[in-house]
This record gives structure tokens, sequence and C-alpha cells, in this order.
């Protein structure tokens, strides 16, 4: 009976339920985006290695111009920092210094151009501490550093817009009035929180400071020697900066060491603080739904009076009307939490389809969903049922 009076109003039915739709929709839309984006975040995240962590001038987040401010006071990294800590940090096996310039510059190659390309400046070291690798050609060479060659290596999103057609290795490819010679091209490496790692065109790092200027801020990963050796290398990295920028001895780092669990530890902070907002705005829709299933079941309960009236003279018992609304209220919501499922996976799908962000629907949310859409409904079906379930069927058989 239930389903038949559902049935029978359907666009009322659906209207009722919207709030409902809404606040399902918001929360698997997001779930899905958060989901998803974490998976790859772990998998780019895990490339660093567990053995692996990057000495840096500002944090993994800056969340305002405030805090900007303060961090950019701090003094740059410069290569010669690298140096000593390869020279003088007996844990330590590799360094990668690197200059990242963001957004990046135009590249040519004959008439076609890409723009707004990171350029990115590197030592030999840098694909054996981030897991970078070559597909054809050859990497940066200690001696290209050591010269300062104006060499380069492209990514593979740069070489499909510049050299569609034609094998880039041994080409030149100008930034700028600069002319740089392609000796190797990148592996696919994908995106990370958004961002495109392919988009790219590595050069010495030694040359990017030639051309660009000394003082560009260095950040140097490092790679300890072992897993048993991590501590003592962090260790004698703090205690080499620490001397060479001349912090007082009662004074904290002025500087961060970003690890692996660090850089998952900031993306769960902001994906929870994002969430909550989310499950905010999403609560204030299930209430409004909620009112509105009361209020319509309110309405139904009026407009079924000698139905009512009917059922019990037939019979009936009070509990058997109650769960029938009861029932109702929960087939109106969660049929609105089933549309909001369906709504909330079609936004993870438009969102991967248009943007590189990944998108993932965990199983678990589809029953929370369905059943906390159910709950609301029956919640808010309790006092239009009582009230049904109340009517004296005298009165409710002289009901006009």
């Amino acid at each position: 009976m239930a389903l038949g009076s559902l049935k029978a109003h359907k666009m009322r039915s659906i209207l009722t339920t919207l709030g409902i739709i809404i606040g399902v929709t918001t929360v698997i839309g997001m779930l899905s985006i958060t989901q998803g984006l974490k998976k790859s975040v772990e998998d780019q995240v895990s490339t660093l290695g567990t053995n692996t962590f990057i000495v840096r001038k500002f944090p993994a987040i800056i969340t305002s111009g405030k805090q900007w401010r303060q961090y950019s006071r701090r003094k740059n990294f410069t290569y010669q920092d690298a140096l000593a800590i390869q020279e003088l940090c007996p844990s330590v096996q590799l360094v990668a210094p690197d200059i990242d310039i963001y957004p990046g510059e135009a590249i040519r190659y004959r008439s076609e151009v890409t723009r707004r390309v990171p350029i990115w400046g590197v030592t030999e070291t840098y694909p054996q501490v981030y897991s970078y690798f070559v597909k054809w050609g050859r990497f940066i060479t200690p001696m290209d550093v050591e010269h300062h060659r104006q060499v380069c290596v492209l990514g593979a999103d740069v070489v499909e817009r510049l050299f569609p057609y034609d094998d880039p290795v041994g080409k030149y490819v100008r930034s700028g009035p600069h002319r740089f010679l392609v000796v190797g091209v990148l592996e696919e490496k994908g995106s990370f929180m958004g961002s495109n790692q392919d988009n790219l065109v590595m050069i010495p790092l030694t040359t990017l400071q030639k051309l660009a200027g000394e003082k560009l801020d260095v950040d140097i990963g490092v790679k300890p020697k072992g897993p048993r050796e991590i501590e003592s290398a962090k260790d004698q990295v703090v205690n080499l900066l620490r001397r060479r920028r001349g912090v007082p001895y009662d004074q904290p780092n002025d500087f961060e060491i970003l690890t692996q669990d660090s850089l998952m530890g900031v993306f769960n902070n902001i994906t929870g603080k994002i969430f909550i907002v989310v499950i905010g705005v999403a609560a204030i829709s299930l209430l409004v739904g909620g009112i509105g299933i009361m209020n319509i079941m309110l309405v139904t309960v009026t407009e079924r009076t000698r139905e009512i009236g009917i059922r019990k003279a037939l019979g009936a018992k009070r509990r058997d009307v109650l769960w029938q609304f009861l029932i109702e209220a929960a087939v109106l919501s969660g049929v609105g939490g089933i549309l909001g499922i369906l709504l909330g996976g079609g936004m993870g799908m438009l969102v991967r389809l248009v943007t590189p962000l990944p998108t993932t629907i965990p199983i678990w949310s589809v029953f929370l969903g369905l059943g906390f859409s159910s709950l609301v409904g029956m919640f808010f079906g309790i006092y239009p049922a009582t009230k049904a379930a109340r009517l004296d069927p005298i009165v409710a058989l002289h009901y006009e």
C-alpha cells in the first residue's frame, strides 16, 4: 500500500525528497572525489619512498598570506647546502637538489608552442630519489651539471604537443631567447593533487641558476643509506643545516623536513576539514528534506483519513497503520537516497572527465547514504504515523 501511494503521487514524492537528494548527492560526490584523490596521492607519495625525506624552506601547505610572509623571510637553501649534506652526513646515500619555476614558460619548437610549462632545475641524482624514469634518450649527467650545459629532458605531455610526429631527441627547443638540446624524454608520471607531472621540462640545476639567478630557493631530496639510518640521517642533516644557517641552539629549525607520512598527514588534515564542511551542508539538507517528508506525510494522513477509518473498521490494529506510514516515509526518503547516490556518482564521473582528478565511490558510502536517508525518513515519519494510528475509526469514517 505504501508503494502504491508513492506511485500515485510521483511528482509530489520527488519534490518532497529534494532535500534528501541534495544531501546524499553532496556526500557521495565529495566522498568519490576525496577518496579517489587520496588513492592518487598515496600512489604518488609512495614514489618518494619510505626512506626518503625532503628539506625545504616552506612547509607543505601554507594557509594564509601572513604565513607566506613569515616563511618567505627564511634564508633560501643553496646548491652548496646540498653538496655539504652529501659530503658531511655519513648516513646519507644521495641528495637531489632541485629548483622549480612555476607557472612556467612558453616552450617552442619551430612553429609549435606550448605555454606555461614548469621548468625544473635538477641534477643527475633526481631519478633515483624521486622515481622518475627516462623513456627515450638519457637523463642529465654530472658533466651537464658541471659545465652548465643547455640540455633538457621533456615530460610526456610536452613531447605530445611539440613533437606529435617526430622524435624529439637531438632536436632543439627554445624558452625565450635560450636554446636547449633535447637529450631525453620522461616516462608518463600522471597527476599529483591535480598537478600534471608530465607537463614539465628538466634542465641542469646549474644552468637554471646561470640563466635565472643564483638566489633561487633550492629544495633538497635526501635518501639515507638504509631504513635503519633514517633517523640518524635526519639528525645529521638537521644539525649540519642549523650550523650552516646560524640558527641559535634555543631556537626552532628555520626549515622543514617533509616525509611520506607528513605529506599524507597534511593531505588527510585538509580533506578532513573539507569533509566536516560537506557533512554540515548535507546535515542541513537532510534536515530540510526530513521536515518536508513530515509535512507531506501529515497532508497524506489528512487525505487518507477515510481509508484509515475503513482499515481500522476491517480489523487493522494501531501498529499496522503506524508501520504502513513509517514504511511509506522510509521508502520515500530511501528513493531520495538512491537518486542522490546516482547523482553523486555522476558528479564524480563528470569531475574525472573534465579534470585530471581521479574519483572512486567507496561501497560503504553507498550503504551509508541509503541507510541514513531511510532512517531520516522513518524519524520524521514518526509523528505523522502516530497521528494516523491514533485516529478514531468512527470519526475517520465520517471525515469528508
